[in-house]
């Protein structure tokens, strides 16, 4: 932890003139490959995982209209699991189309044609044969490390969020997720 600090420290002073900078995700995105259980490793705090204190993941499946069906779960902090459901689908403001730009909602589909309700979810980067996935947002607010398997690489998740801290983000902010 100590080497991300440092490293997100110095991030944070030459992420200040990086974070207006475009967010560059790993090109090539295969959704059947995407595809499948995401465990959290660490994250940004948000508010709408205030309530989960472990067991985070996430269920893709890919829809034949190449929409991919998102469930996120996570066991709260007394001991309750926490269940969404929600779509995403390809960011609509990138041509040609992107597998590595999306965007997430968890709003009802009746106000899907809201645009508000839709989310950024980009898929900065994956390590292996999609055994880790770093995603984050232009914005830099919001940062996940997930992984394959429940308990990850420790030394993976250290160079994914040293990466992120290149791009901007505030990595000195992130939590490990308890799995």
């Amino acid at each position: 932890m100590k080497v991300i600090t440092a490293v997100a420290a110095l991030g944070a002073l030459v992420g200040c003139a990086s974070s207006k900078q475009p967010l560059p995700t790993q090109s090539n995105i295969e959704p059947s490959k995407y595809a499948g259980t995401w465990y959290e490793q660490a994250r940004l705090p948000n508010r709408f995982q205030n309530k989960c204190a472990g067991d985070v993941h996430a269920q893709y499946t890919v829809n034949p209209d190449k929409t991919i069906k998102v469930v996120n779960q996570c066991r709260t902090t007394d001991g309750k699991i926490d269940k969404v459901e929600g779509e995403a689908r390809l960011a609509t403001k990138t041509t040609p189309p992107d597998f590595s730009k999306l965007e997430v909602r968890f709003a009802p589909k009746w106000i899907s044609w809201i645009p508000a309700v839709w989310g950024d979810y980009w898929i900065m980067k994956t390590h292996g044969n999609y055994e880790y996935s770093l995603v984050g947002t232009p914005d830099r607010k919001f940062l996940w490390v997930l992984s394959r398997d429940k308990v990850g690489d420790g030394r993976i998740v250290s160079e994914l969020l040293n990466y992120a801290s290149t791009q901007g983000f505030p990595v000195e902010k992130v939590v490990k997720t308890k799995q």
